[in-house]
This record gives structure tokens, C-alpha cells and sequence, in this order.
């Protein structure tokens, strides 16, 4: 057995280069590490040890004693199967309600980038239910024992989607006991729909942290919520469909919370002379969305107080009556047709977020070179995916290949970009100085270059020792 090392290394197998393939190990001796999440890659950014079409496992996992999952983004758990398949026998630690929600997300991330093979998607999601390990938010939790260390993880809530958390480990080191590190999976914006906002951590040695928008500051809610009614209504008055690429947890949920607030305030108004506000269809496009729609409302418990406090108005912000979920792939198609062909107002939110897969593609290779319609992004778009090339060249008139396919954009597009379940940088910045004992480094991930050198920079000028981890 080998010696405890003085201090904890890190060793970044994803999103240190931009903000997919999230995959952090965190090594306390030679024979002993546990890794922070297992994401997939996705457009441009790739592994150093493979690309984004070869996603497996590229690192040895001998001495990976355990995985600890933040949330169940596909960024941040894609690789779990491939992981399986390396031959990791170890516990999964996650919160309560991600252990609800991975089984969904790995069951459809198998079905599309490994085999349909219901024997064999059966298997690996029979086999990660037998290793997942539920954990309740705010208690201490023992890791996998390791002479003289102590090793223990806690859980507590992020506010990003349902069941996120950042990570609390605990430790002894060979130079001190109880040396703590945090990891900040991915940090929610204050004032999210549905769920309540992430609180600063008491003290940590080391935090880890993501800086998606560790360049920008966002709209506060109010501002957001304006400007999607007047999208809309702007949107709407062409009688074209509004289209939300959007990832099926997580997005989709909060988008329908919102949409749900606005037609209920304005209910009986019109947005034109042929349609009432309560008229309108939205419509879910996204069988996985659908599930966790249900999902989120089984976990209702985890809900903040402003989304209970709806429930018991007798309002339903996640199934309300001009909500229409469409499960078959016929369906899908048949849908698509009639929108193209009738141009009759619909609001549509689909998948992926980026644009990468699923029945948004098909939406978008139907509708963009229409002008009547309109495609709305409100999440961030990775460089080297599809929504990123939309959102480039659609403003100027050109055009995206789609499957092999040159489709001129002509619709409208449109950037929300105070829409988001990041932190921005003020939301980063708050959860680390807020700490009543501050960390002696703070560990910069998950991010384009330009948002970790600002954040770093901001973090400089307040006296907080910042790197970007590398």
C-alpha cells in the first residue's frame, strides 16, 4: 500500500479545453483515486487520448476507486458505459435524484451512440443500477476505506438541474487531517426556475470550479422573462413555428415553467387577430424529455418554494393544457409536415441542445431556410456543433450543412443570452468569496479560454489564488 501523497493531485480528462467530456480524477495516493464525473465530448472539443467519435475510456482505471456524478448532463456522464466496460467495478455516488434520473440518461445515450440491443442496454443499465449508490444532500458520506485517509464525499445542491450538486471530499493527507476539496460540477444561476440556489460552501482547501460564463454577466430573471414574451410575440406574429433546441432535462423543464407563467398572465389576450395567447401549442418533441418531465414531477420535493407554491394554486407548470408531448417517431414526422406545409403558430422544444442529434435536426432541415419561422437558442452553444454554426451564420444571411445537406438559413435567429443554468461570472466569483474560510487555490475548468482568463483575472484582483487548470 502506498503512501498518502502531502497534498491531492488533479488529473483532468475532460474540460479543462473547453466545457465537454467532464472527467476529473483526484488522486490521493499512488494506488488510490476517485474520479468527479464521466462526460462525453461533444462538436469540436475532444480528449487527449481520442476524438469525439471515440469516446472510450483512454486512462488506467486500476487504481479508481470510486465515481462521484454532480448530475446526469451527458457532458458530465456520457463515458459512464464506456467506463463499465473498462472493467469498473466501483461504487456510483450520487444525489437521490440523479440516481432516478441516470439510468434515463445512459439508457437513451446507449440506444444512440452504442447498440439498440435491448439485451445488451438491459445489461449495462442492470449492471449501473447494482453500483449506483443514492446519496442525501448535506450528509457525510464514506468513500471506499484507505488506511490512515478518512476519505468521505458530501453532497450538496447546485441548483443547475434536478438532483445537481457540487462535491465536498474530505481526507487525510500525509501533512494534515481533514483537508477538504470541492468540485462545482456545474453551479445553477441565481433565481432559476424550480430549483433553489446553490449556498457557498463553509471552507476547502481547494475548489474546483467551472467558468462556462466566467466572461458574462446575465439578465436577471425578470429581464429574461420579458424578452422571451416579446420573442415571442414578435416571433408569433408570422405564423411560423418557434423553435427551442434544447437539452430534454434539465432546459426543456425550466423553459416550460416560464412559458407555463405567461400564457397564464395573459391568458384571454391575443397575439394576433387569429390567436389567443391560451390557444397557443407547445409542444415537447422529445420522448427522454418527456420521461423526465415526469421525473421532475415525481421529485417534487426537490422543487424551490416558488414552484410548490404554483402547485398549490392549482397550477401545473410542467403538464399544463396547451402542453402536447409527441412520443412516436411517426408522430414526429407527421408533425414535422403539417408545420412545414400549414405554417400554423406552434412553439416547439426539441433536442438536443446543441443541435447535435435528435429530432431537432430534422426541424431545422425542414424550417431553416424559411423565413416564417424562427429558432431560438437559450443555452450555450459549444464551438464545432451544429446550434454554434447556426448561431454564427444565420445572423448574416449564410448558410450550414445538415447530413451532406446545404440549407440556406432564412429563418430568424435569436439569442437569449441571459437564458441560462450556469452561474455567470458574478454567481462564480460570489460562491467562492462567500466561503467564511477561503480556499488556498481555486482550480479554473470547464470553459473557453477567454471565460477562464477572465475569471481568473477577476478572481486575481480580489487577493483569491485562481490557475487554470491544464
Amino acid at each position: 500500500m502506498s503512501a498518502l501523497y502531502n497534498t491531492p493531485q488533479f488529473i483532468h480528462h475532460g474540460a479543462v479545453d473547453g466545457v465537454t467530456g467532464s472527467c476529473h480524477e483526484y488522486r490521493i495516493s499512488d494506488d488510490y483515486a476517485v474520479l468527479i464525473d464521466c462526460g462525453l465530448f461533444q462538436g469540436a472539443e475532444v480528449s487527449a487520448s481520442g476524438s469525439a467519435h471515440t469516446p472510450q475510456i483512454g486512462f488506467d482505471i486500476d487504481h479508481i476507486k470510486a465515481l462521484i456524478v454532480t448530475h446526469v448532463h451527458i457532458d458530465h456522464v456520457g463515458r459512464i458505459p464506456y467506463l463499465l466496460a473498462a472493467g469498473f467495478t466501483g461504487p456510483v455516488y450520487c444525489s437521490i435524484a440523479s440516481a432516478t434520473l441516470l439510468p434515463l440518461v445512459l439508457e437513451d445515450a446507449v440506444k444512440m451512440g452504442i447498440s439498440r440491443d435491448p439485451a445488451l442496454v438491459d445489461a449495462v443499465l442492470a449492471r449501473l443500477r447494482r453500483q449506483i449508490v443514492p446519496c442525501e444532500f448535506k450528509h457525510w458520506i464514506d468513500l471506499p476505506a484507505l488506511a490512515s485517509a478518512s476519505p468521505r464525499v458530501r453532497f450538496q445542491p447546485a441548483g443547475h438541474i434536478l438532483g445537481s450538486a457540487y462535491i465536498e471530499l474530505s481526507h487525510n493527507t500525509a501533512l494534515k487531517r481533514g483537508y477538504k476539496t470541492i468540485f462545482s460540477g456545474d453551479l445553477g444561476a441565481p433565481y432559476a426556475p424550480l430549483l433553489p440556489a446553490p449556498k457557498s460552501p463553509y471552507a476547502a482547501d481547494e475548489v474546483v470550479i467551472e467558468s462556462t460564463y466566467g466572461d458574462r454577466l446575465h439578465d436577471e430573471r425578470r429581464c429574461r422573462i420579458a424578452r422571451l414574451e416579446q420573442v415571442l410575440l414578435h416571433s408569433l406574429q408570422d405564423n411560423g413555428t418557434v423553435l427551442f433546441p434544447a437539452f430534454s432535462i434539465g432546459r426543456t423543464q425550466e423553459l416550460l415553467y416560464e412559458l407555463e407563467a405567461i400564457i397564464h398572465r395573459l391568458r384571454g389576450q391575443k397575439i394576433h387577430r387569429q390567436l389567443r395567447r391560451d390557444e397557443l401549442q407547445i409542444i415537447v418533441d422529445s420522448p427522454l424529455a418527456a420521461r423526465f418531465n415526469a421525473a421532475y414531477e415525481q421529485l417534487k420535493g426537490c422543487w424551490d418554494n416558488e414552484a410548490r407554491q404554483r402547485l398549490k394554486q392549482g397550477r401545473h407548470p410542467l403538464s399544463f393544457e396547451q402542453l402536447h408531448t409527441i412520443e412516436h417517431h411517426s408522430q414526429h414526422l407527421d408533425l414535422l409536415q403539417f408545420l412545414k406545409r400549414s405554417r400554423q403558430p406552434a412553439i416547439v422544444i426539441a433536442a438536443s441542445g446543441m443541435c447535435e442529434g435528435g429530432r431537432i435536426v430534422n426541424y431545422l432541415k425542414a424550417l431553416l431556410d424559411d423565413a416564417a419561422h424562427q429558432v431560438v437558442f437559450v443555452g450555450y452553444q459549444a464551438k464545432g456543433t451544429l446550434g454554434h454554426a447556426i448561431q454564427q451564420y444565420g445572423p448574416v444571411g449564410g448558410y450550414v450543412d445538415i447530413d451532406g445537406e446545404r440549407i440556406n438559413i432564412k429563418a430568424e435567429i435569436i439569442t437569449l443570452s441571459g437564458y441560462s443554468a450556469h452561474a455567470d461570472q458574478a454567481g462564480l466569483i460570489k460562491f467562492v468569496q462567500h466561503m467564511r474560510h477561503k480556499p488556498e487555490r481555486v482550480r479554473i475548468v470547464h470553459g473557453d479560454s477567454a471565460a477562464k482568463q477572465t475569471l481568473q483575472a477577476a478572481f486575481l484582483s480580489l487577493g483569491i489564488n485562481a490557475m487554470i487548470a491544464s
